[in-house]
């Protein structure tokens, strides 16, 4: 079961890191623009993000 988490977990870590890889001026404008929201639409996104891994995690299972 540890090798799928941490396939899993370096999966997220190669896709995360793609974004900066290749285009690191639309990172930091993306970054620059998540500072400047408040503190609930952050945690919208987190849940929106949390629900659409467990939608696909059912999914794929």
């Amino acid at each position: 079961m540890w090798d799928i988490f941490l396939s899993a977990v370096a999966l997220m870590l190669i896709l995360e890191g793609m974004l900066p890889f290749l285009s690191p001026q639309t990172w930091r404008e993306a970054f620059r623009k998540l500072t400047e929201i408040n503190d609930n639409q952050i945690r919208f996104i987190g849940l929106t993000s949390m629900l659409a891994g467990l939608i696909l995690l059912f999914i794929v299972s």
